[in-house]
């Protein structure tokens, strides 16, 4: 047979064996945000104001409220600026620290400026049997289709935690909206986190419906997943057998950085490709990454199916955001990034993380 021939017939094999090669979905990730870079020029920026006084409802006495941590902010664009809401925690009471919800502003993205009380906190309300004394905390901010902010934060009352759901005009005056599960049979379940999926106008981030309904990715074991009219009132999808009766859309996975737990990061944002959500997720150290020390809190991607939020499309194989800066390994709970706030802003993204539950810092990137 001619030399030819026989590398005709070779490249025509190998051909057809590159197109019958099935797609390895956990390392196909153009669909992913890639390349954060961490501003470490600036990196934290913002800690904790050990002097920053206000009076609590509760204790009727003053508290410095920031006096011990700073951390995992949500991020808006309003009126030219970056506005974080961010929790903080004290350093009293039976568990060394309530949490409250400050805030922060920026013309640039990078150097901000405090309020000096904080926006959102435990108070003599309905509420206060979920909220006190452990608090508010790890807020996330979408707005509605009418220009309302939407804030999902968990509350914790010392034994459960509980996630919970506010609503503003101006980030500043907020009408609590209580339990996102309800009062029903789901009132002492464990739940945190609520990541709504939500698109891109401009610099805003808005609440967007899927087959007429909002939906909401919440949990920080499995990650699971709610329904909504109006952005008020959720209902979980059920599924009997599972331990605690939800349905689970995303799974911790052996031998990988997600082996111990996932949990949602910013907002889930609709793209062309489908529901693109930043998560969060811990390290199970023996049966987890060699690689991380056990429960290092790093970061990895999923995309969800645009006309299915529950159907799991693409899932990054590792993780694209881990701890490898000084910042980030020494804190309240040491090896943690964990990412919150994410906002388009003259012409970049600037994602911003807790460090090891104790500052906060930034990342950005260019837009496509």
């Amino acid at each position: 047979m001619p030399r030819n021939l026989y590398l005709s017939i070779f490249l025509f094999l190998a051909f057809v064996a590159c197109r019958s090669k099935p797609a390895d979905t956990t390392t196909a990730t153009d669909w992913a945000m890639q390349s954060f870079v961490k501003v470490d020029s600036l990196n934290p920026i913002i800690t904790p104001s050990p002097n920053q006084v206000f009076t609590d409802p509760i204790l009727k006495k003053s508290v410095r409220w920031e006096e011990k941590d700073v951390f995992n902010p949500a991020a808006v664009v309003r009126e030219g600026q970056v506005w974080l809401v961010y929790r903080a925690e004290d350093v009293i009471g039976k568990f060394a620290g309530t949490s409250r919800l400050g805030l922060a502003r920026s013309d640039d993205g990078l150097h901000f400026t405090k309020e000096p009380t904080p926006i959102f906190f435990p108070d003599n309300d309905a509420y206060k049997k979920y909220e006190w004394e452990g608090g508010c905390e790890d807020p996330r901010i979408v707005e509605s289709p009418d220009g309302t902010y939407v804030m999902t934060y968990t509350s914790y009352d010392g034994k459960t935690a509980r996630l919970m759901l506010a609503t503003s005009p101006d980030l500043r005056r907020w009408t609590k909206h209580g339990l996102v599960l309800g009062e029903g049979k789901f009132l002492n379940t464990w739940s945190k986190s609520g990541a709504i999926v939500s698109k891109r106008v401009g610099e805003k981030i808005v609440a967007e419906k899927v087959n007429g309904k909002y939906w909401m990715y919440f949990g920080d074991t499995d990650l699971f997943i709610a329904t909504s009219d109006d952005l008020i009132h959720w209902l979980p999808l059920e599924e009997a057998g599972t331990p605690n009766g939800l349905r689970s859309v995303l799974k911790p996975r052996p031998g990988l950085f997600d082996s111990q737990l996932v949990e949602p990061g910013p907002y889930a944002l609709l793209t062309e490709r489908g529901i693109l959500l930043i998560y969060n997720a811990a390290n199970k150290g023996d049966t987890g990454d060699s690689t991380l020390p056990k429960m290092t809190y790093a970061a990895g991607q999923a995309l969800f199916a645009a006309d299915d939020p529950t159907k799991l499309v693409e899932r990054t194989g590792k993780n694209f955001f881990q701890p490898d800066k000084p910042y980030e390994f020494t804190g309240q709970v040491n090896n943690v990034v964990f990412l919150e706030g994410l906002v388009p802003f003259k012409n970049r993204w600037f994602l911003y993380y807790g460090t090891a539950d104790s500052k906060i810092a930034v990342a950005v990137r260019e837009q496509d």
